[in-house]
């Protein structure tokens, strides 16, 4: 896994250096551990390592788009596109459109969110904004307001092009007045 190659740029220095305990001879016990704990902490839950990752602290505003699998934990503002799983981190405050495979929450999100297979909010998440996905998992102590519908793309053509009739209350069945035909109540 590679944070903008940073981890290739570790391991080729460790490799160089040789390990003799002198100047430059790579990578204490300490902090070899550390790397791993950092590498292992910010791979996406579902599949492996990711090939993006924006830390704690950055800012973006615009539209992102990733084809492999992503961790945010820094602020974004815009649109986000993801090709494969896109992970929200407890750090990150997001307030864009989303789409993307799979997409797990973490942080905070202001925006309609769209995944493709799978959407998971787990606490401390917060999700403000309208939610499109066929499988869905909200765990205990997550803030979700917004509408859910869920349902793959045929469902959802379906759905679109599906029109609702509306009677007045005089007009429903459980009036005594007998119920109207659209034909007629179009003239």
């Amino acid at each position: 896994m590679a944070f903008f190659g940073k981890d290739r740029e570790r391991s080729d220095r460790a490799r160089d250096f040789g390990n003799d305990g002198g100047i430059g001879a790579g990578p204490t016990p300490g902090e070899a551990e550390m790397f791993e704990r950092e590498k292992q902490r910010f791979q996406p839950e579902e599949g492996g390592g990711a090939n993006a990752f924006l830390g704690k602290g950055s800012r973006v505003t615009g539209k992102l788009m990733f084809e492999g699998p992503v961790r945010i934990e820094g602020q974004i503002e815009g649109e986000i596109s993801a090709q494969d799983t896109l992970t929200i981190g407890e750090s990150a405050v997001v307030n864009a459109q989303m789409s993307g495979t799979s997409i797990i929450i973490h942080g905070r999100v202001t925006g309609d969110v769209t995944a493709r297979k799978h959407l998971e909010i787990r606490a401390p998440g917060k999700l403000f904004g309208n939610i499109s996905t066929p499988s869905l998992v909200i765990h205990e102590g997550v803030v979700f307001e917004g509408h859910c519908s869920m349902g793959g793309p045929e469902v959802q053509r379906i759905e679109k092009d599906r029109k609702v009739a509306l009677f007045p209350k005089e007009e429903r069945s459980g009036d005594s007045t007998p119920l109207k035909s659209h034909a007629e109540l179009a003239k």
